[in-house]
């Protein structure tokens, strides 16, 4: 069985243009043959009215000649005009329907009609009927409906065959207009092609009408999710090779050394310890990930305090984390800020968890202030204004001792971008002599 293909837009567009452009032209067409057929007929009917007003006065003038007084046994015949050829067809009858006169022309079986004044047909022949204002008289004045028919063709033929002639040339400029004015969607069919993998740039065709500016805008919009969604699974395997390496490698080394020392206690812990780094980055890792990608981000009222609370409670848990970490709430209600409470938590547990290592031992406070502003400040060394600078971007080492602390600050970052949000550092916090200070500034609900 063949496979049907579709013609192509050009060829359809061209198709249902001449068909609709020639049903049109039929339509008024017709419609001027009406109209025309009325104006003929109405023409007709007012000379036919005219003739027969003009022809009483002779006709009964050449009646009483040839009657001389007398009224006739037989229909008298007017004698034929100089012109036969416009010899006009009538009969002058008696108020009892006795034909007294009629033209050379004219026979019985033309005014086989009603005697009334007006206008009747017959098959062949519109007739007249108008009264002698002052005589018992009727003249009727016949008309062949042929020559009407004729003239309403003749117009028909007139208007139909020219556009039967022209209906070849308007399908070819159809045709050619359909194939010009949609060269400018092959030319976007072609540029959408082009993008790949490779290759997501915003496609730019200047001039495009509204209707295929909008597709284009569409398809723009996609290939910057695309591109967006490919540049989170790049950096997060760029993410995932640089964090992942090293604890790899301990865990791997420690417990190759356990094997060899015919597992020593301290060689098990330490590949133990590993293990935990590499969860705890991998989890990093996969927040990264969720909080570039902008996932499913919710934009709901979110109550800042219960959020800090939420957070809190997970750390005071741990009791070397609940002696140092300090909640603290304003007395007034606060008001709500808009965001993702998942999201936020993530950032705010990232903080949290980087003042708590980086302290060194020092307090921490978890402060919600207005307006809606999360607070994480702790009283440790700090960094300097040149680490200060540089504490955002990933995979920075200030040594051994701050190893993840740009990625925890990434992450915080990019959750804060997300939201339309800001996120403030400073070291030492304001009116300290030292410590760190991280403030995340939402937008009010």
């Amino acid at each position: 069985m063949t496979e049907h293909r579709p013609g192509s837009l050009a060829a359809r567009l061209a198709r249902t243009l001449i068909l609709s452009v020639g049903g049109v032209w039929l339509a008024c067409v017709l419609g001027v043959v009406w109209y025309v057929d009325r104006e003929i007929n109405f023409n007709f009917d007012n000379e036919l009215v005219e003739v027969s007003h003009r022809m009483f006065d002779i006709a009964a003038e050449q009646y009483d000649q040839l009657s001389h007084g007398q009224v006739p046994q037989a229909p008298l015949v007017a004698p034929p005009p100089m012109f036969i050829e416009d010899e006009v067809i009538y009969q002058v009858v008696d108020g009892g329907t006795r034909v007294l006169l009629r033209s050379s022309n004219a026979t019985p079986e033309i005014f086989d009609v009603p005697l009334a004044p007006g206008f009747q047909d017959t098959r062949e022949w519109r007739i007249y009927t108008v009264r002698h204002p002052t005589r018992d008289l009727f003249m009727q004045v016949a008309d062949p409906i042929g020559e009407r028919r004729h003239a309403v063709n003749r117009t028909l033929v007139g208007l139909i065959v020219p556009m039967i002639a022209v209906l070849p040339l308007l399908a070819l400029v159809l045709r050619q207009i359909a194939r010009r004015e949609l060269r400018v969607l092959q030319r976007l069919a072609d540029e959408i092609a082009l993008r790949s993998g490779a290759d997501l740039r915003p496609i730019r065709l200047p001039g495009l009408p509204q209707e295929l500016r909008s597709v284009a805008d569409d398809v723009n919009r996609l290939l910057e999710r695309l591109s967006h969604a490919l540049d989170v699974e790049r950096a997060l395997a760029a993410n995932a090779a640089h964090e992942l390496r090293t604890p790899l490698a301990a865990a791997r080394l420690r417990l190759q050394t356990a094997l060899e020392h015919t597992l020593d206690r301290a060689e098990v812990e330490a590949a133990l310890a590993a293990l935990r780094t590499l969860s705890h980055r991998t989890e990093k890792l996969l927040q990264l990930s969720r909080a570039e990608s902008g996932a499913s981000l919710a934009r709901t009222p979110v109550d800042l305090v219960r959020l800090a609370g939420t957070v809190a409670e997970e750390f005071w848990q741990d009791e070397s984390a609940a002696r140092l970490l300090e909640l603290k709430v304003p007395d007034a209600p606060a008001a709500p800020a808009v965001g993702d409470v998942d999201a936020l938590a993530i950032a705010l547990r990232n903080l949290v968890e980087n003042a708590l290592r980086y302290g060194q031992g020092a307090g921490v406070t978890l402060e919600v202030a207005a307006p809606c502003t999360l607070i994480v400040r702790d009283a440790g060394p700090g960094v300097t204004p040149e680490q200060l600078g540089t504490l955002r971007r990933r995979h920075v080492r200030h040594g051994d001792d701050r190893t993840g602390y740009g990625l925890g600050l990434s992450i915080v970052a990019t959750i804060v971008q997300q939201h339309g949000a800001r996120l403030e550092l400073a070291s030492p916090p304001a009116g300290l002599p030292q410590g760190f200070e991280a403030r995340i500034v939402l937008p009010p609900a």
